[in-house]
């Protein structure tokens, strides 16, 4: 990636509406073109169109790349710019604010267990406002939130809600129920129920999620009386929990 996040888009045109973003440092793999737009395929599956403006090679090595945990960074020529949480940082970029750990630190930083996949939920996306399709601090969706957080902590998830529904092991339907930190709430705004929301628990009854009708992530209590935590509890289509390695 050339860009620090590039969109991935339902059709190859600029216009057409966002679906979810690439990071740099990611590596995709094409899989049809239409001129100067790529449909690629990213590693948890997930399609789209981008223009190639947005993509360079692929150097090799990028799985041994620094995680960003959002910063500055000037690459090797001479560009200044900003990285947000979860980019990687190619090995000649310097980082001239913020924070980078080495790939092999990822995993002592981000334990792999429940609690602290919650604290991190609850923690780095903290005032991000709401963007369809988005998957950074710089803006994100419900289900983004879920899976870039999920894969700091080492633990793959689909892109969108209804797949991490089907990812997942379900353990109640009571959204009120006193969940397991990081269990995810799948809500349906549907007739048929197809699960269109997530949030993530973080024990004591409480829950993070990125939301429109918020404007963006927040934390709730799900006991609370609030006319939209009430509507969410009648939403809900079950209470599931992460496979944690």
């Amino acid at each position: 990636m050339r860009a620090a996040i590039a969109p991935l888009l339902g059709e190859p045109r600029i216009s057409t509406a966002l679906t979810s973003q690439l990071l740099a440092g990611e590596v995709v793999e094409v899989i049809d073109g239409r001129g100067d737009w790529v449909q690629v395929r990213g590693i948890d599956g997930y399609e789209g169109w981008t223009h190639v403006g947005y993509l360079t090679p692929s150097q090799g090595g990028e799985a041994d790349w620094r995680w960003s945990l959002g910063c500055v960074v000037r690459e090797a020529q001479g560009v200044v710019h900003a990285l947000p949480l979860g980019a990687r940082l190619a090995p000649s970029t310097d980082v001239l604010e913020g924070l980078a750990i080495p790939a092999d630190a990822r995993a002592p930083h981000f334990l792999m267990n429940g609690a602290a996949i919650a604290a991190s939920a609850a923690a780095l996306f903290s005032g991000a406002s709401y963007l369809w399709g988005g998957v950074t601090p710089w803006g994100v969706d419900c289900s983004g939130l879920m899976q870039r957080i999920a894969l700091l902590h080492g633990v793959t998830l689909p892109r969108d809600a209804w797949q991490q529904a089907l990812a997942t092991d379900a353990v109640t339907e009571d959204a009120a129920a006193a969940h397991a930190p990081s269990d995810l709430l799948f809500f349906s705004d549907r007739d048929d129920r197809r699960v269109t929301h997530v949030g993530m628990a973080l024990g004591d009854g409480r829950m993070v999620h990125s939301a429109l009708t918020r404007g963006g992530v927040t934390i709730e209590r799900l006991d609370a009386d609030d006319p939209y935590v009430a509507r969410l509890r009648t939403q809900c289509t079950g209470v599931h929990r992460l496979r944690i390695p």
